[in-house]
């Protein structure tokens, strides 16, 4: 297993953060899609299957010590998240009400995106 970070391509955001096993780096490889591996479900999980928000891969690369995969990605309708935001990364510590902040806005109902 290892750590994947799938970024924006072009505006560089991080949408998130999920595994990969070999069959799933394979997967995306061979579909051009991001394929993870769903450590809940315990199975192959291409991104976007239910949604359709999947990610196009642009760029498959390895950090400098070769143990965290970033893709580099085009994400469809704009939503990477369940909760249905751009990114999974959407709250923000504000340290003057030392408490967690949604900062990002939903795009999408998550009941409107998950039928």
């Amino acid at each position: 297993m290892v750590p994947v970070i799938a970024q924006e391509l072009g505006s560089n955001d991080v949408l998130m953060f999920a595994w990969m096993n070999r069959d799933a780096l394979a997967k995306t490889v061979a579909l051009g899609e991001a394929v993870y591996w769903s450590r809940s479900r315990k199975k192959l999980w291409h991104k976007g299957e239910e949604s359709g928000h999947v990610q196009k891969v642009h760029e498959i690369r390895l950090d400098c010590d070769e143990d965290v995969v970033l893709l580099k990605v085009t994400q469809a309708g704009d939503i990477a998240c369940h909760t249905g935001r751009h990114s999974c990364f959407f709250q923000k510590y504000e340290s003057d009400s030392k408490s967690w902040e949604a900062v990002e806005p939903v795009l999408k109902e998550p009941d409107e995106i998950y039928k």
